[in-house]
């Protein structure tokens, strides 16, 4: 334990003695949530979400781009609109800032360009991504051929992908019939209408950002949690970040239209709210990672006797390389008869 993880230790042995909190806050420390947080801590999870900050910032624009191209050739005008708005959703503060028309002018090219950035940039952020979720189960990295991980990274590039798609396809026509129903129930849109749509669509929300949270928990680090904390997990992850939506959405918005920002407004508006989910993502990934209070202290005791152990090697070895350098100094040296003749 380094003198950091003492002072914290420190501090909370003397707050769990204050005579209201005291009582809480020890039983906080019990819960599976805290114990998440401290292999969080444990594995230095602000440097980890840096990382994914940054690659995930870099692929954003080559994927907007594309997807906007892709659509602007293919769909209509209102449909476009439509996909502006779906965006602003998913992405609060950016979609006022795609040019649709230009990319409609320029949907070949812009294509061409953002694919082939996309594959470089996607590869490199699942990399980033994976290496960040497998640091949080304490796994060391995969020692595979160059070629054939980047042939991986492509692969469940293409995965993630079509699981994306697959979700919004279930969120849009879930949507879609949620509005059917409510129009064939005769329920107002305003008043208690609008609120059961507007639950209806937080729920549809949830559901497809958990089927994609399911696929970035287990196939990008190679893992298979138990079932009941991968659940878990990914319902929290899922309703977390529809609630990250929600609440940043109006502050991004306004950090973005700041005229102290200037040109950097979108750009600081979306480093702040990736930083966000991938602290969301890390948190959900450590509620997978973190077993039992049972399993977590026979794990310790395990690597504290493989620990012993490496050390007694380690002494043993020591220990014989001292003998066997006595033993060269004595025998490389004059015998008695060669030193009395001399």
């Amino acid at each position: 334990m380094d003198p950091g993880e003492r002072g914290q230790s420190r501090i909370m042995d003397w707050l769990k003695k204050l005579p209201v909190v005291g009582p809480w806050l020890a039983r906080l420390m019990t819960t599976h949530a805290w114990r998440s947080y401290e292999r969080l801590d444990r594995v230095k999870w602000t440097r980890l979400a840096a990382a994914m900050t940054f690659t995930s910032f870099v692929a954003l624009f080559p994927l907007l781009s594309l997807a906007a191209a892709i659509a602007a050739a293919t769909l209509s005008e209102d449909q476009q609109d439509k996909l502006q708005d779906k965006i602003a959703e998913q992405i609060p503060g950016i979609s006022d800032q795609l040019d649709i028309q230009s990319l409609i002018d320029n949907a070949g090219t812009v294509g061409l360009i953002a694919g082939a950035l996309l594959l470089f940039t996607g590869m490199s952020w699942v990399d980033a991504t994976r290496g960040c979720l497998r640091a949080v189960w304490e796994l060391p990295d995969e020692d595979e051929n160059p070629v054939l991980r980047r042939a991986k990274d492509a692969g469940v590039l293409v995965g993630l992908g079509g699981a994306l798609l697959v979700t919004v396809g279930i969120s849009t026509v879930a949507s879609a019939l949620v509005g059917w129903i409510i129009r064939q129930l005769g329920i107002a849109g305003g008043g208690f209408g609008g609120v059961l749509l507007y639950v209806a669509a937080f729920a549809v929300a949830v559901l497809a950002d958990f089927l994609l949270l399911l696929y970035v928990l287990t196939l990008l680090p190679g893992v298979q949690p138990a079932r009941r904390r991968l659940v878990v997990a990914a319902l929290i992850g899922a309703i977390g970040f529809e609630l990250l939506k929600l609440l940043l959405s109006g502050y991004m918005q306004g950090v973005a239209a700041k005229s102290m920002y200037g040109a950097f407004g979108v750009p600081v508006a979306l480093l702040l709210w990736i930083n966000f989910t991938s602290k969301l993502v890390l948190f959900c990934a450590s509620w997978t990672a973190t077993g039992s209070k049972e399993q977590e202290v026979a794990e310790q005791e395990v690597a504290e006797q493989g620990r012993k152990e490496q050390g007694r090697k380690e002494q043993d070895g020591r220990e014989r390389d001292g003998r066997e350098g006595v033993r060269g100094a004595s025998g490389d040296g004059p015998g008695p008869a060669a030193a009395t003749s001399g």
